[in-house]
């Protein structure tokens, strides 16, 4: 249900008002170097589930900024895909173990965290 929110009406929205191309701009003025952009973007998947999330990279950049089979989307993928398991509550998977299993995320953060 929160993916189909995220990507039929969160995401396209920032879209249609630009913002997402603004991020982007933000991005790389401050981020020169596109293999850190795709790395700060799999960092954000532990939070944000990677399929909206890659979704928005999409809007973001334009197939004129990165023609189709770029070094950066596959990059973007694999960095999303692995960044969604740094935590828990990043992959259906663990959500569906604490559901299953009744692990709240502060039990989680608690036991599995290091320090």
């Amino acid at each position: 249900m929160v993916i189909i929110i995220f990507n039929d009406i969160f995401f396209p929205s920032l879209e249609a008002a630009g913002l997402l191309r603004e991020l982007a701009n933000y991005l790389d003025a401050h981020i020169p170097n596109i293999e850190l952009i795709a790395s700060a973007i799999g960092v954000v998947s532990a939070i944000i589930d990677n399929v909206p999330l890659v979704a928005a990279t999409m809007g973001m950049y334009d197939l004129s900024s990165f023609p189709q089979d770029h070094e950066f989307w596959q990059l973007v993928a694999y960095c999303a895909g692995t960044g969604g398991s740094m935590l828990v509550i990043g992959s259906a998977a663990g959500v569906a173990f604490m559901g299953m299993e009744k692990v709240d995320f502060f039990w989680y953060l608690r036991k599995v965290s290091p320090g």
